[in-house]
């Protein structure tokens, strides 16, 4: 008999006929996300937005006296801070980080979001689940001031389990060409201002899992006397969102650059917009890591250097400025409610040094 034939004969054989529900792939269940999905995807509207979901593309009209627009696109995920969404079945706020992971990566440029889509990847299609991931969505591109343009939900049995989940974004935007901000534009003497994060992010949890879940049995919903509230709760903070930040200092101050600080930390997300022959020099004693970055090192007997290539270590954003605009710069983030501090300046560099290292790290945190 042949593989075919045997496939015949074992449904031929069956008591329930096959259909793509008893594969596992729920299409009524699909239907009522998208009844869930569609207010929240209303709300995080645009005016440049056409018509409404449901379609097979999202329309937006680029409109407004543009005269070089450039488009800016960013692509991104939130890794396995879902799992810890997943462990205590918490699902409302993933979907701000996945917008922060994508518009926060598009500002750097200078670029103004306009819109995102997401892709949601489920074992099984359970709609208030996907409906409360894509209502987090909805309130990061809210803040983020971009529209929710459209997105895909796919269901995949046998490839994940029932109640697990994947998902990424892009999200695109419009900055004049004239206005990209590169690393061509930073100069001697400017002076590097950080921007506080809101805990981890969305990096490094794969580490923070193992040290302190793994290796330190700690209770998720067990609650924790340094954060004030419960392990679940301080691993899920969402990603803080600085898109509008960074456009209204962009409107305020003379802005060389930004960098996203994420996975690979403060030294190598700046570095990459520090051009050749330049150095930012940073002091650590300018800021103090919040308590999470502490537990995990601690607990995890994780080396400084491990900890500063893996996590934010509390620095979420940085702008480098005109010295001239360093005072007003951190007044428009103040008056923002934007955590921030000098945290260095811009030197030439040392022609006896490694003209490679484009960031230099001084000093020890206080308290860490």
């Amino acid at each position: 008999m042949t593989e075919r034939d045997a496939a015949a004969d074992e449904t031929a054989g069956s008591a329930t006929p096959a259909s793509y529900a008893a594969a596992g792939v729920d299409i009524d269940a699909g239907e009522r996300a998208v009844e869930l999905i569609a207010p929240h995807a209303k709300r995080a509207s645009r005016p440049e937005v056409l018509g409404g979901i449901g379609g097979f593309s999202g329309l937006f009209a680029l409109k407004g006296n543009y005269r070089e627009p450039v488009l800016a696109a960013a692509s991104d995920g939130v890794g396995t801070k879902l799992a810890v969404a997943q462990a205590i079945d918490k699902h409302d706020t993933v979907g701000r980080d996945l917008v922060a992971m994508c518009v926060d990566d598009l500002v750097v440029c200078g670029a103004e979001p306009l819109f995102l889509q997401d892709y949601i990847a489920v074992g099984k299609v359970i709609p208030e689940t996907v409906a409360q991931i894509v209502a987090g969505i909805a309130d990061g591109c809210v803040e983020a001031g971009c529209a929710l343009l459209g997105g895909e939900t796919a269901e995949h049995p046998g490839l994940m389990q029932d109640n697990h989940y994947d998902m990424s974004a892009t999200a695109v935007g419009v900055v004049e060409a004239d206005n990209v901000l590169t690393p061509d534009r930073v100069r001697a003497g400017d002076v590097v201002i950080g921007m506080g994060s809101s805990g981890l992010h969305s990096n490094g949890y794969s580490l923070a899992r193992k040290v302190l879940l793994e290796w330190g049995h700690m209770d998720l919903f067990g609650h924790v006397e340094e954060f004030g509230r419960t392990l679940g709760e301080e691993l899920l903070e969402p990603t803080r969102i600085y898109a509008r930040d960074c456009l209204a200092l962009i409107a305020e101050a003379d802005v060389r650059t930004f960098a996203h600080i994420t996975g690979g930390g403060l030294a190598e997300n700046l570095a990459r917009v520090i051009p050749h022959g330049l150095v930012a020099e940073l002091e650590r004693n300018t800021w103090t890591p919040a308590p999470i970055f502490a537990l995990i090192g601690q607990r995890g007997r994780v080396e400084q250097l491990e900890m500063e290539r893996t996590f934010n270590m509390g620095v979420g954003m940085v702008a480098v400025v005109a010295p001239e605009d360093t005072d007003r710069a951190q007044a428009v983030l103040t008056a923002r409610h934007v955590d921030n501090w000098v945290l260095g300046t811009v030197k030439r560099a040392n022609d006896k040094s490694d003209t490679d290292s484009r960031v230099s790290l001084l000093g020890e945190h206080p308290r860490f």
